[in-house]
């Protein structure tokens, strides 16, 4: 068992690697746009789940993911020639849903927004440009 300290450094420097590899080293067009967002290193060292998120529709991301699983192997030995450990972890790709979420998160939100304003228009100017004032303060 590896200290959690090792750990986080061991997953920050799998992340750069694995995200230089996939921008320079990939000679495959479906490789742009691609983004590893964190990385999980099993407390033995020898699995990482490589999370990564892309721009694009769900079969744009199919492609990326059919990309990353066949690269896996290339990605892997690149991030052994770096990596100073005994073992390489073996890495599995899995699709990031949380930048998507938030996206969605906000722009529900801008749009509960935009309906307060549309139904009450001075309530809501109120409630930006109004100063804030406490109640209790002792100068009055």
């Amino acid at each position: 068992m590896a200290n959690p300290r090792t750990i986080a450094r061991l997953e920050a420097r799998i992340k750069s690697r694995v995200a230089y590899c996939i921008q320079f080293e990939l000679k495959d067009p479906r490789s742009s746009f691609v983004t590893v967002t964190r990385v999980e290193l099993s407390k033995d060292l020898s699995h990482a789940r490589v999370f990564w998120s892309t721009l694009g529709s769900q079969a744009d991301r199919n492609r990326v993911d059919g990309m990353l699983t066949s690269a896996a192997g290339f990605v892997q030995r690149q991030l052994g020639r770096v990596l100073e450990t005994r073992t390489i972890p073996r890495l599995r790709f899995v699709y990031d849903e949380s930048i998507a979420r938030a996206a969605e998160l906000d722009e529900l939100i801008n749009s509960a927004r935009a309906r307060d304003r549309e139904i009450s228009p001075e309530d809501a100017s109120e409630g930006e440009d109004a100063p804030t004032t406490d109640p209790h303060s002792p100068d009055e």
